[in-house]
């Protein structure tokens, strides 16, 4: 484990240095509308579970946010980048369980966001990136209409395929295994620019490509809480999961977020350094 835990220093002090698209990135951004007067109307669900008693990440107010509310997911989303900050769910047992079989292809933009400030299918048409889902459809294919809102482009970033069909992917399909084990998770996602370096661009929109995912993943139900995070580099790799391991403390760190606020001060206190997958 020596090489990793060296490469991880090293990949964290480099991040330390990098942000969510800061502030002095977005000043050469163009203006769009802050008028959500035109947003688009459709038929409207409530959320089956609050996220209120953990609390939405909390980010540094340089960094636009246009909170969402979807039937299986929140999601934090950014006009400049065209792509979430953040997506927060709830993942159970029950549900994992509930699972239906099926490949869905229903990528779409989404029409509750002005059309000056969403991605489109033709960004990523042809770009060597995948529309890399945040949140995936297979935490919420128990229910169809949670499952297609899995599938708009506000829940998508560029993604390296390697990565999103590989590491990424076996992440998501832990973090199942986890909420059949112990009933109950909470995931945090998104993506992380660098700070430091020109961002790779794709699309009419210029789209920026992240240079690294984080998720972070918690469980309060089970009688020994947990907490565990990862940072995945947006290239090829194929790696071992634990390869990507950090605490969601270091997350914190190299994010600028505050993941879980309402969540119990002792609990922080057990969970939050735990970096060790084989304690899952």
């Amino acid at each position: 484990m020596g090489y990793r835990h060296k490469y991880l220093a090293i990949l964290c002090l480099v991040f330390f240095q990098s942000c969510s698209m800061c502030s002095s990135k977005m000043m050469d951004s163009p203006v769009v509308s802050d008028d959500l007067e035109s947003v688009v109307e459709g038929e409207y669900r409530e959320p089956w579970s609050s996220l209120s008693n953990i609390g939405h990440p909390v980010i540094p107010d340089t960094i636009p946010s246009l909170l969402l509310e979807r039937y299986c997911y929140s999601v934090s989303y950014n006009k400049f980048t065209r792509q979430p900050n953040w997506v927060m769910w709830q993942l159970t047992g029950e549900h994992v369980m509930k699972r239906k079989d099926g490949v869905w292809n229903e990528y779409r933009e989404d029409l509750e966001l002005p059309s000056d400030i969403r991605s489109t299918l033709d960004d990523y048409t042809s770009s060597g990136y995948d529309r890399g889902h945040m949140c995936p459809g297979g935490d919420c294919n128990w229910d169809d209409d949670g499952r297609d809102e899995t599938f708009l482009l506000s829940n998508m970033c560029p993604q390296n395929p390697n990565l999103n069909r590989g590491d990424w992917k076996e992440i998501e399909i832990a973090c199942r295994k986890w909420a059949k084990q112990y009933d109950n998770i909470y995931i945090v996602c998104g993506p992380i620019f660098f700070k430091s370096q020109e961002h790779e661009k794709i699309g009419p929109h210029q789209i920026p490509v992240p240079e690294a995912f984080f998720k972070v993943i918690l469980c309060v139900e089970f009688s020994n809480p947990k907490g565990i995070g990862f940072i995945c580099r947006n290239t090829d790799g194929n790696r071992k999961k634990d390869f990507y391991v950090n605490s969601i403390r270091q997350v914190e760190r190299v994010t600028g977020y505050k993941f879980f606020p309402n969540l119990n001060d002792s609990i922080k206190s057990l969970v939050y350094d735990m970096d060790d997958i084989n304690e899952w």
